[in-house]
């Protein structure tokens, strides 16, 4: 297993760090997101990964992948108003650490980076690599277009 790092652009949010913070250090609420349709594209766009059963609380959320059995990510460190760590449990086919980084940006204004770290087999690696870099921009900018 190596260690791959994923770094996506930084994005703006028109909202002050404190308000972006607090609203995605608590899961529940991005658990109507995840609920919305986010796991079915998850499962269109690869169709040997089927996940469902998603549950979350303030500190985690739990979801069921086909082949692998329940997996979970949980924050694991908050530290208020500029990072977000987040780390992977439970049966997943890789490891990984995923930060989100906040700054002040302007009056009222925040800049966000999402970094993952992932630990993944070669093979995982030759399969997901490349949606994994294009994925993690695309999580900034749903991340960035969320209504605070």
């Amino acid at each position: 297993m190596a260690i791959s790092k994923y770094v996506s652009d930084i994005k703006y949010i028109y909202k002050d760090p404190e308000k972006v913070f607090n609203y995605l250090s608590d899961f529940e609420n991005l658990s109507k997101y995840l609920n919305e349709g986010m796991l079915q594209k998850i499962s269109e766009q690869i169709p040997q990964v089927n996940v469902s059963d998603f549950e979350s609380d303030h500190d985690s959320c739990r979801f069921k992948i086909s082949g692998f059995g329940m997996a979970e990510i949980k924050i694991v460190n908050r530290e208020p108003f500029k990072t977000i760590k987040i780390e992977s449990a439970g049966k997943l086919p890789l490891s990984f650490t995923f930060w989100i980084q906040l700054l002040p940006y302007g009056e009222f204004q925040s800049k966000i980076r999402l970094t993952l770290h992932a630990d993944m087999s070669m093979m995982i690696k030759m399969v997901a690599g490349n949606k994994l870099d294009a994925g993690i921009n695309q999580l900034a900018d749903t991340l960035a277009g969320l209504q605070y």
